[in-house]
Order: C-alpha cells, then sequence, then structure tokens
C-alpha cells in the first residue's frame, strides 16, 4: 500500500476566534459585538455565559503563544475582532486594539509560528448592526475598509488572511436566529449572505491594491456534503441536494463560477426570498483567491 507523505513546507497548526478566547470584552476601547449582546438574552447562551473572560487571551497571549511553540505548532489561524480595532463597526479606530494584534503577531513570529489570520468570525460591531447589519448593503463597503485597514497594516508580517470564515453562520444568525444577532427570518438569511459574500469581494479588492506581495488572501467555507440515505430513491437524492445547495454551493458558486445556480434562484425565488442582487455584484465577488480553505 501506498503511503501518501504530506510536503516538507506543510502547515500544522491550530485555529480559534477572537469572540471565543481573547475575552477583556469592554477593555482599552473595544465596542461590543453581536454576539456580546446576543449572549445576554436569556436562555440563547447555556449557564448564560458571557464572552468577557472567555479564556482571557487577551491578557494571557504571550503563555498561550508559549504553549503553541512547546506543542511543535507551526501555524496559528487566529481572527481580529473587528470592533476592537474599530468600535462602531464603522469611523473612529481604536489604536489600542491595533496594538494587542501588533503585539500578538510579533510574539508569534519570535515563537516562529505563522500567524495566519480570518478577518471575520461572525462577531459583527453592534455599532453596524445598529445601522442594518448585514441586511444592509452597505456593511460590505464598511468591511472592506475595515479589512484595508488590517492590510495595510499587517500584510507585510502576516502571509495568510482569510476574508470570512464559516459564511454560513450568517444564515444561522439572520435566518434562523441560532447565532447572533438573533434575526429569524429565511429571507434576512439569504440578503446577509449575500452582502456577506460582497464584502468578501470588496476586501480582496482591496487586499490587491494595498497589500504586500508576499501576503495571500482567501476564504475558509465550512462543508457539510449530504449524502442520501437511499441513493435509488428519488425523493431522497432530490433533498440531498436541495442540502448541499442550500448550504456550501450557495457560496462556492459566487466565488468559483460568478453566479448562484439556475436551481437555487428557481428555489428561492419560488418562495419569495430570493435575496437582493445586482449584476455587478459577481464580478466582485468572483475575484481570484490565493488559496480556499475547507472546514469540514
Amino acid at each position: 500500500m501506498k503511503i501518501s507523505k504530506f510536503p516538507k513546507d506543510f502547515l500544522w497548526g491550530v485555529a480559534t476566534s477572537a469572540g471565543q478566547i481573547e475575552g477583556a470584552a469592554f477593555e482599552d476601547g473595544r465596542g461590543a459585538s453581536i454576539w456580546d449582546t446576543f449572549a445576554r438574552i436569556p436562555g440563547k447562551i447555556r449557564n448564560g455565559d458571557l464572552p468577557e473572560v472567555a479564556c482571557d487571551h487577551y491578557h494571557r497571549y504571550k503563555e498561550d503563544v508559549a504553549l503553541m511553540k512547546s506543542l511543535g505548532i507551526r501555524s496559528y489561524r487566529f481572527s481580529f475582532s473587528w470592533s476592537r480595532v474599530i468600535p462602531d463597526g464603522v469611523g473612529v479606530i481604536n489604536e489600542k486594539g491595533l496594538d494587542f494584534y501588533d503585539r500578538l503577531i510579533d510574539e508569534l513570529l519570535k515563537a516562529g509560528i505563522v500567524p495566519n489570520a480570518t478577518l471575520y468570525h461572525w462577531d459583527l460591531p453592534q455599532g453596524a448592526e445598529d445601522r442594518g447589519g448585514w441586511l444592509n448593503r452597505d456593511c460590505a463597503e464598511w468591511f472592506a475598509d475595515y479589512a484595508e485597514l488590517m492590510f495595510r497594516k499587517f500584510s507585510d508580517r502576516i502571509p495568510l488572511f482569510a476574508t470570512v470564515n464559516e459564511p454560513i453562520a450568517t444564515y444561522v444568525g439572520y435566518g434562523n436566529g441560532g447565532f447572533a444577532p438573533g434575526k429569524k427570518l429565511p429571507k434576512f438569511g439569504w440578503q446577509a449572505c449575500h452582502n456577506l459574500l460582497l464584502g468578501h469581494g470588496k476586501a480582496v479588492q482591496r487586499f490587491r491594491g494595498v497589500a504586500d506581495k508576499n501576503s495571500k488572501v482567501g476564504i475558509v467555507v465550512d462543508i457539510w456534503h449530504r449524502h442520501p440515505a437511499r441513493p435509488d430513491c428519488d425523493e431522497d437524492v432530490a433533498l440531498a441536494e436541495q442540502g448541499n445547495e442550500e448550504s456550501y454551493r450557495f457560496f462556492l458558486n459566487p466565488v468559483f463560477n460568478g453566479k448562484y445556480t439556475d436551481n437555487i434562484v428557481k428555489r428561492l425565488t419560488e418562495q419569495n426570498i430570493m435575496p437582493y442582487t445586482e449584476d455587478r455584484d459577481f464580478a466582485l465577488i468572483s475575484q481570484k483567491l490565493d488559496f480556499f480553505g475547507l472546514n469540514c
């Protein structure tokens, strides 16, 4: 039996997200995110836990990096907290937030760990949500402005950027209420996802204009592929395909093919939940990426 080997430059790593580990939710000028708000709704989070402390990474980052180094980890994918950098989502920049990520990146590099940064891991600033959040097409431009700031500031030291982690989570937040901000209309879910994809495309466009030439940009999509329980049953096959269309393919097709499939357009139109789109959107969304990450 032939045994495949990973190439010598393969990066074994670990991943986190800001909202899940940083804590220090309201320290040093950080603004609230939609998860800070959502967590305060009774019954939404088990035990009523709040993200104020989490793993206290904001204060313990040096210890955390030392632990990674001791484990032989070669790469660390973390996310920036948009609301730590731009507390209201738009407008004033929080220098103390940028300083934190400056120190974290320096610590990683000193430990020989490759920084791999995600711009958006579901934690929209509450100030942006108050302006409509991802239901507002302008949010794509706010995201691009934030992305450009991070590219200009850090792309000389960060070789890998992901615009968005697991974009389907935005549907869960706007379409069925399971995640922040807790909205429960399918039409909202699909519109928010389209506007998020537009933000991804605008961010990639900004990256091409300002980022260091040695840095790369991509997106991370989670793929939960449905298989029919009975492969010889047309109904099961159709249900599996519908699930695949409405989850990961909703994102992959615009990114790689510059359009939604006829199947998804027909289905969402018939249900009167097709998001508003403009033809020019897809030219932005489908820009060439340097890498494509999978969370399977």
